[in-house]
């Protein structure tokens, strides 16, 4: 974290605002990663799949506490069934080692999304992380698999909707309502980045993002290492977040 201050102020860069306690990241751009290369749209897959290795754990080393990653939408079905077949094979991979390195630095992980349409296997290792994550605390990653914003939200009305119904459930406010959602307990991200060169977040965190800053990218995801999460660290480190009120000149 040291080495990164030091480059914000070697650029003469004013800093306004501390280390983003929570990131979020939107991995885009993993296909056309491939074809520039000529390789199959997989092949930049399992390449996008190393590089969420490499950044969650240099998160983890400077300090941030919360990292999120949208790896599997609900629209992400209608890819080629091929390409779906892929991704979760890649998903089944890393979930096994990911468990292993679990146990051995004491770190949690957990699944944000509609587990119940993923296969059995892929369900078994979702519960084993979320089983093994409750006996630790420090810093985490979640994973959005067969996961929609707007879906999320029904859920979670659907949920209170029930328990308001049993007498379970309170006055709905915003603080009661998060309860409802996958982040329940975890704060909202701080900073949102999407590499790809796309500047939209794709029914991606669509409550918990209401305040976050925004860094866009052209940067494709498998080419997003350490140094570019710097960069957009940097740049929110210049942000004014004034949550809808106003600071004092």
């Amino acid at each position: 974290m040291d080495v990164l201050k030091n480059k914000i102020a070697a650029a003469g860069e004013r800093e306004t605002s501390g280390l983003p306690r929570h990131i979020a990241i939107i991995l885009d751009g993993n296909g056309r990663w491939a074809k520039r290369r000529g390789l199959p749209r997989t092949a930049g897959h399992a390449a996008g799949s190393e590089n969420f290795r490499r950044i969650a754990t240099y998160c983890k080393n400077i300090g941030v506490e919360y990292l999120t990653v949208y790896a599997f939408s609900t629209e992400n079905w209608k890819r080629p069934p091929e390409e779906v077949k892929t991704i979760m094979k890649l998903l089944d991979r890393y979930l096994h080692e990911a468990i292993d390195t679990m146990e051995r630095d004491k770190i949690r992980m957990k699944v944000f999304g509609d587990v119940e349409g993923l296969s059995p296997e892929l369900q078994a290792l979702v519960a084993r992380t979320n089983e093994i994550s409750q006996r630790y605390e420090g810093f985490q990653a979640n994973i959005c698999l067969n996961y929609g914003g707007r879906d999320e939200i029904v859920r979670a009305a659907r949920r209170y909707a029930a328990d308001l119904a049993a007498g379970r459930a309170g006055e709905l406010t915003e603080e009661s309502f998060g309860e409802y959602l996958y982040s329940a307990g975890i704060p909202d991200p701080d900073l949102l980045i999407r590499p790809g060169g796309e500047q939209r977040i794709s029914n991606f965190l669509l409550w918990q993002c209401a305040y976050a800053e925004f860094y866009f990218t052209d940067t494709l995801w498998p080419d997003f290492g350490p140094k570019e999460l710097d960069k957009a660290i940097a740049a929110y480190r210049k942000r004014d977040r004034r949550y809808g009120g106003v600071k004092d000149p």
